[in-house]
């Protein structure tokens, strides 16, 4: 998939790592609260450079929220749509917005400098159904997005022009491109994740991954590093390593609910991740991590042997009845509940809540073992949908109780962010 860019980045990311301490275990600090929209905000995105936010939501409208003196975000724009809000893309330097919907279409608008009116550009069709992401390319002039008709699409924006699709078994449902190489990420309702490589009036199939119990919900792509994190209805996160290191992939369950949208941090080597219970994370991912065991199958338990419950042949020759079989998560051993009676976190694993061990595996465990390699905090809302100035270390949350937060990460992820070293 080529070569990450080159060695000045790198360099400014090290030094960076280098001149700031690691983050403190603080708590983000709520800033605002919008509330106004009458229905779920499925996309809230801070304006860079300013203080504003534009939003979209399932009640229609598309809001352009400025700060005002007294502190308080006003909407200067508030546009009614077709159909309701489902998705959205806004690219700064542009100033162009591209809005999915409910119907299927995307439509674009240019917003103007001074914020406050947004005109209509064009109404691509992209899809027969919801839209669930969108990916605007400034330099192939494409707008790609995924949605409930099982299909991904990238329309060319001079033309409105259809220029390919690709189906899927499941809908899809998140998306991530990489901008020099033309590759695009697709999660989708299976648990699978597609990695195409689109062309301009094709596509072919790269590969597949496959690691999630449950629908894959978010996806992050990290073009420096070439690594692709992916949240699911599982509650769990994948880091896949998509650069090299023989498809190394790193197992990360701390959350309770489903994980709905992923941000790394580059400059900082941590994972901003957020769940529908308003759980907000952040892992540390500047670590030397183990990645999660394959599960072994076996007609006994590996520990003491006893049969489980469908191995009939065992049980009637030792005369005994048949174990249940359960799994260490640290060894990936099929073993039965005496021989796995205890339950440790093992953070360094990804597992930052007790999970079942076997009983050697929890013996080799020391209490250093255990220390956390995440922060967790309460976002105290629903979240669907989260996005990030990493430069100013800003988060915006959403969803479905319609408030629109605005958080302050530094104190969680480390001054380092403030400093006007960016990834991009």
């Amino acid at each position: 998939m080529g070569r990450p860019p080159g060695g000045r980045r790198r360099r400014r990311a090290n030094m960076a790592a280098e001149i700031h301490s690691r983050p403190q275990s603080s708590r983000p600090v709520l800033l605002s609260k919008i509330e106004g929209h009458q229905d779920a905000v499925t996309a809230a995105l801070l304006i860079p450079k300013e203080d504003g936010v534009i939003t979209a939501s399932e009640d229609r409208t598309i809001r352009v929220w400025l700060k005002r003196d007294s502190g308080q975000y006003w909407p200067s724009i508030y546009h009614t749509m077709a159909s309701p809000c489902s998705a959205m893309a806004y690219h700064h330097d542009s100033r162009r917005i591209f809005v999915g919907q409910d119907n299927g279409a995307v439509m674009e608008f240019h917003i103007s400098e001074d914020f406050n009116k947004m005109n209509f550009i064009k109404t691509y069709p992209a899809h027969q159904n919801r839209v669930s992401a969108i990916i605007f390319s400034l330099a192939a002039e494409w707008v790609i997005s995924t949605g409930h008709d099982k299909c991904v699409s990238w329309m060319c924006t001079r033309s409105g022009n259809m220029l390919g699709r690709h189906f899927f078994t499941s809908w899809a449902s998140c998306l991530q491109y990489d901008f020099d190489t033309q590759y695009a990420f697709v999660g989708d309702y299976s648990g699978q994740i597609t990695l195409l490589k689109l062309e301009q009036n094709t596509c072919s199939v790269i590969t597949t991954l496959k690691g999630h119990e449950g629908s894959v919900a978010c996806l992050w792509w990290d073009p420096i590093q070439r690594l692709l994190f992916s949240g699911a209805s599982d509650n769990s996160i994948i880091m896949w390593d998509i650069g090299g290191r023989k498809g190394r992939t790193l197992l990360l369950q701390g959350h309770h609910d489903r994980v709905q949208s992923l941000c790394y941090l580059q400059l900082t080597r941590q994972l901003v991740s957020c769940s529908s219970d308003g759980g907000i994370a952040v892992w540390n991912m500047d670590v030397s991590r183990e990645e999660a065991p394959q599960w072994l199958e076996s007609d006994s338990c590996q520990k003491c042997e006893q049969p489980f419950f469908w191995n009939i042949k065992q049980m009637w020759d030792s005369k005994t009845l048949g174990l249940r079989q359960h799994h260490c998560r640290k060894c990936g051993q099929a073993v039965c509940g005496k021989c796995s009676s205890k339950r440790s976190s093992y953070p360094v694993m990804g597992f930052e809540f007790q999970v079942r061990v076997c009983d050697s595996c929890y013996d080799s465990i020391k209490d250093e073992d255990r220390t956390s390699l995440a922060t967790f905090h309460e976002g105290k809302h629903n979240i669907s949908h989260m996005s990030m100035d990493v430069a100013r270390g800003l988060m915006v949350t959403c969803g479905t109780d319609r408030v629109v937060k605005i958080w302050d990460m530094t104190p969680v992820v480390g001054c380092s962010l403030a400093t006007g070293f960016s990834p991009h």
